[in-house]
């Protein structure tokens, strides 16, 4: 099954305003009708939390309801379909194949929506390797764009991360690497990323979306684009820093969605012949190295006391 990946994820929440300054902050673009869009046309979808339209919620805080994949073509929702009325009740309307997963995540495939894009990576130079920026060429500028390119991955809490992990697994997502006793990073067949779903086994009061992210072009971005957001006064929760399982480059903010969310770049890619790794989950096997952000300071000394 040609699945590609998340395209948008819908969220009914309590305070449309804020969350729409939010994402607008963050960097997406407002393209109308609640919808806020990357650079490749991937979203975040706002509605009032009590929009007869949503999909149900899970019963529990979270505000996400529902995920919505892009796959490859028609085809692919044809088999999507075929495959998930074997158990459970399944509409098509419009394009839109609808469902429920095991663990009562609202679901939606669609021939996605994702707009190629043409744009540069970012760029180093380094020793011993040709130049990647020319003479004159600035790596840095202070104005320079750090806007989020593609909605990368979502991480659920699930109640039974092995029966979840079951119910993907139908629909052609591999686990390319996992937390022993937390949960699996899993990939579908239309993606090489290292994870486009991360799933973490907690209580069932817990159950939701605990964070999202979209890529950016590079490590520079994620840190200019996570610098510019502090500095409009949204608080950082983990980062910056980059993980160890998917390689990323990772800084994770609060949000008023009722999940974190996080800049990331340079995930890992990998096909048929990756042997799955696993790890307990700690800090060392969760984050190769991690910054802490400080006051910005000039070296002569440390940034005064308050």
């Amino acid at each position: 099954m040609n699945i590609i990946g998340p395209d948008a994820l819908v969220f009914g929440v309590d305070d449309l305003a804020a969350c729409r300054q939010y994402l607008i902050d963050y960097g997406l673009a407002e393209a109308g009708d609640g919808r806020f869009e990357a650079l490749d046309g991937t979203a975040v979808v706002l509605r009032a939390k009590d929009d007869p339209a949503l999909p149900a919620g899970l019963g529990t805080a979270s505000l996400l309801r529902e995920t919505v994949y892009g796959v490859a073509d028609a085809a692919t929702l044809d088999l999507i379909e075929h495959e998930l009325r074997r158990d459970r009740v399944v509409t098509r309307r419009d394009g839109v194949l609808r469902t429920v997963d095991d663990m009562g995540f609202a679901l939606a495939f669609q021939v996605t929506v994702r707009r190629p894009l043409a744009l540069p990576a970012e760029t180093v130079n380094a020793p011993g390797a040709v130049p990647q920026r020319g003479a004159n060429r600035l790596g840095l500028s202070p104005d320079m764009a750090a806007r989020p390119r593609s909605l990368s991955h979502v991480v659920y809490f699930v109640p039974d991360a092995a029966k979840a992990e079951a119910f993907y697994a139908r629909l052609g997502f591999v686990t390319t690497d996992r937390f022993t006793g937390t949960g699996p990073f899993m990939r579908p067949a239309g993606t090489l990323e290292h994870h486009t779903l991360f799933m973490i086994q907690t209580p069932p009061f817990m159950k939701g979306c605990e964070h999202f992210t979209f890529h950016m072009g590079g490590p520079t971005e994620v840190l200019l684009a996570g610098t510019r957001f502090v500095e409009k006064g949204y608080e950082s929760f983990w980062g910056p820093g980059r993980h160890k399982f998917g390689s990323n480059w990772f800084w994770y903010f609060n949000s008023p969605l009722g999940c974190h969310v996080e800049y990331d770049a340079d995930m890992d890619l990998h096909d048929a012949q990756w042997v799955p790794r696993e790890a307990p989950a700690n800090e060392d096997s969760s984050q190769l190295f991690l910054f802490k952000p400080t006051e910005k300071w000039f070296p002569s000394g440390p940034p005064p006391k308050h």
